[in-house]
């Protein structure tokens, strides 16, 4: 509880930088295409500490932990579920090793199971449930600072990691949700329908200390800041916004993003204008982006306390 209650409390006084993405500085670092990632916390280790460093070393106060893919009926498709445990608890011991002496707080993220519930798809929610309080509970017996339930598009789903999260003790409740843009460009919904409103809503009516969004189509600094906003509009809780680095282009048929650190960081003053008190960033982001924002925050930090 002590570190948690700082972490909400340093929300109060100042706007915390999370880190950028995961997946694609793995994919550099030799990862192959459809790999488990999250097996790499057991078995290359170091690779997961040099990722993570590099961003602790660009400025983030906040790291979400290498478990995206981390609960049992994901790591089953990679036929590691019987380290499912081991996988998720040396995450958090990566990042908490990845701050060094430096101060810092840990986020133990829980990404989607990768399928549909019942009725729309074939699996039951109680074993959807089941792996996310397997997980929660190995992430919070590492000792995480949070726990984060990230790139959700379902409530129900959500509803599920939420619960699972407070039922293991975690002190901290973060609830991320992946938007979409309209076709029309009259807003954006999850691929399940759900409006931002809504979403901020059913986080805080189920227990979430920090509503947040990440990724989708389209989620760029631009629309970042209007969905805080509509975030604002709904609750009072702490917002997190971790966007994509501008939009996906296809090239040589891989997905790319190309928007500069400098490009990106343009729009950081509206994420912040708009309510966000965690900023970072999510698909196509990289330490050199994390790093430009480090500047800006540190910039205006210092001007607040000059009084301009």
């Amino acid at each position: 509880m002590m570190t948690t209650n700082i972490l909400l409390a340093a929300l109060t006084s100042r706007t915390l930088l999370g880190d950028g993405a995961m997946g694609t500085q793995l994919q550099l670092a030799g990862l192959e295409p459809g790999g488990c990632g999250e097996a790499w916390n057991v078995d290359e280790p170091e690779k997961i500490l040099a990722v993570q460093r590099a961003y602790v070393e660009a400025g983030s106060d906040c790291l979400i932990t290498n478990t995206f893919g981390g609960s049992r009926i994901m790591l089953e498709r990679h036929d590691e579920s019987d380290r499912t445990r081991e996988i998720n608890r040396a995450g958090v011991e990566i990042a908490r090793s990845a701050f060094g002496q430096r101060p810092g707080f840990v986020l133990g993220g829980i990404g989607p199971f990768g399928g549909l519930l019942e009725p729309y798809g074939d699996i039951p929610a109680s074993r959807v449930a089941e792996a996310f309080a397997e997980q929660a509970d190995a992430l919070v017996s590492a000792g995480v600072d949070a726990i984060i339930i990230e790139t959700q598009t379902s409530l129900e789903e959500l509803q599920l990691g939420l619960g699972a999260a407070r039922a293991a003790g975690a002190g901290c409740i973060i609830g991320s949700m992946a938007f979409d843009t309209l076709r029309d460009g009259s807003g954006v919904r999850t691929m399940m329908g759900t409006s931002p409103e809504q979403a901020a809503e059913f986080m805080v009516a189920n227990g979430a200390d920090i509503v947040a969004l990440n990724c989708g189509t389209g989620i760029d600094m631009v629309t970042a800041a209007d969905v805080v906003r509509l975030y604002r509009s709904a609750c009072d809780l702490p917002i997190m916004a971790k966007p994509n680095a501008g939009q996906p282009v296809l090239e040589n048929m891989q997905v790319v993003y190309k928007q500069s650190p400098s490009e990106m960081a343009m729009g950081l003053e509206a994420v912040i204008s708009a309510g966000a008190s965690i900023v970072g960033g999510c698909c196509g982001s990289t330490p050199a982006h994390i790093r430009k924002f480090r500047t800006i925050l540190d910039r205006n930090h210092a001007q607040k306390g000059k009084g301009t």
